[in-house]
């Protein structure tokens, strides 16, 4: 069933359209910082140098860079989004309370805005799901609403 607006457009087609357009907007940096945090690609420091920036033992970087990188191709694909959205969140809020609090909210002090921005849009993405447009369809009935 779908439902239109006072224009006649088909709302559900459009809220799914809207919902891809974020999780591409979401995913595409957590692919691109977990990928330079889990492996050390695009000049990243890799999980020990992530380990090191952070004063913290080397299992947390290869746990922050595998969160980032799975939680970005969960949300890209729409499988497993929730897990994904979830694993991002915990990452924002790591980066929100542990790095760019102190600097306050403008990015272009440090400071928390785009973690922030982040953190709400996989939030968002946990609350509504995929979308239609999403791989969750191929995986088995259990685990579609994950």
């Amino acid at each position: 069933m779908s439902t239109a607006n006072t224009l006649g457009r088909d709302v559900s087609h459009e809220l799914d359209l809207e919902l891809l357009i974020m999780r591409l907007a979401c995913s595409l940096p957590f692919l691109y910082h977990g990928c330079a945090i889990l492996f050390g690609w695009f000049g990243g420091p890799g999980p020990q140098g992530f380990a090191a920036f952070m004063h913290m033992p080397v299992g947390v970087g290869y746990l922050v860079g595998l969160a980032q990188f799975a939680g970005g191709i969960a949300v890209l694909t729409g499988a497993l989004l929730r897990v994904g959205a979830v694993c991002i969140i915990i990452v924002m809020l790591g980066a929100v309370f542990m790095v760019h609090l102190p600097h306050g909210y403008d990015i272009g002090h440090n400071g928390m805005e785009y973690a922030l921005s982040e953190l709400l849009l996989a939030l968002g993405l946990l609350l509504a799901g995929p979308g239609k447009y999403s791989l969750a369809s191929i995986l088995p009935a259990p685990l579609r609403k994950l």
